[in-house]
């Protein structure tokens, strides 16, 4: 059986399509032909690697032909970021593939309300990233009794790994967060800490879509988040890090108002997205239909990505 991805050469693909190659599918990655895996496997060696680019050819509305030509039975799609580009892509393909999947996001839900949160409470998703990703997967998920074709959401957490910087535990990509925790020194947090993050390793996103692709049955006209066991609190987070590194955290806390003034705009504006979502997500629902199980804590994925920032030499401790 043939499948498609859009987006195999990203962090995800590096582990999901050799993964599906071991499972025995014919296995055609769609990229812009920019970067390689992130990890080598021999599997590689066997994947059809196309380069293409999607903007380019959605505005000349061939996209979706272009991906018709390779008559793929799935389609797995990871990176849509718009309403329009899902319908430019799914429209021409329904009918004609076996199963369409779509990377969505956990913030589709925007705030949490009651934790964990499970897939059928209320989204209110807020910014533009999270809106339109829950736009999408309400468009996919009406269509997914129609027209023959299989449809199925997988919503990822903060995904991390080798090649990737994590989300840190003041909520955003300042590297300068985590060599203060390994040296020790102080690290003023917003409010009390206690909001959450929740982190997932890219290769635990990849298993839930390999399963998701061998249980179409199961899966179709159903999202899943994807995520670690458990969220982290920010606090609890530059703890256990701190740990890592030997240490022990030394933390103090202002209020959002008043850290916000010491930090950078664009850190402030990132801490202020990833703690007003505050993401705590249950998996018992992909653990009970796609037996999800994830290999990573999100600790241990934290520490994978870190251990690879060091190696590289991108954080200097």
């Amino acid at each position: 059986m043939k499948v498609l991805v859009i987006g195999g050469t990203g962090h995800v693909g590096t582990y999901m399509v050799p993964g599906l190659i071991e499972a025995g599918f014919d296995v055609t990655s769609l990229s812009r032909g920019k970067r390689k895996p992130y990890q080598q496997h021999k599997a590689w060696d066997t994947v059809h690697q196309v380069a293409i680019d999607r903007e380019t050819e959605e505005k000349s509305n061939s996209f979706a032909e272009r991906v018709l030509g390779f008559e793929p039975d799935v389609v797995i799609d990871m990176i849509c970021f718009t309403l329009d580009s899902a319908q430019k892509l799914y429209e021409p393909l329904k009918g004609k593939i076996r199963q369409f999947l779509f990377c969505g996001t956990i913030w589709v839900h925007g705030y949490s309300q009651e934790v964990p949160t499970t897939e059928d409470q209320p989204k209110r998703p807020f910014g533009e990233y999270g809106i339109q990703k829950a736009a999408i997967t309400e468009y996919l998920l009406s269509q997914s009794e129609n027209e023959g074709t299989a449809v199925t959401v997988l919503h990822p957490g903060h995904i991390v790994g080798p090649g990737w910087c994590p989300v840190n535990p003041l909520g955003n990509l300042n590297t300068e967060v985590f060599v203060k925790l390994a040296h020790g020194k102080e690290l003023v947090m917003p409010n009390f800490g206690l909001e959450t993050l929740h982190h997932v390793h890219a290769e635990d996103v990849a298993q839930a879509f390999i399963k998701a692709v061998l249980s179409p049955e199961k899966a179709n006209g159903q999202e899943f988040h994807i995520v670690s066991e458990k969220a982290l609190t920010l606090r609890g987070y530059a703890d256990k890090l701190a740990q890592w590194f030997g240490k022990e955290a030394n933390l103090s806390f202002k209020p959002f108002q008043e850290w916000k003034m010491q930090v950078g705009d664009a850190d402030a504006l990132a801490t202020y997205d990833h703690i007003a979502h505050s993401p705590n997500c249950s998996i018992d629902k992909a653990k009970r239909l796609l037996r999800y199980k994830p290999k990573y804590s999100s600790i241990e994925a934290i520490c994978e990505s870190l251990k690879w920032l060091i190696d590289s030499g991108q954080i200097v401790i």
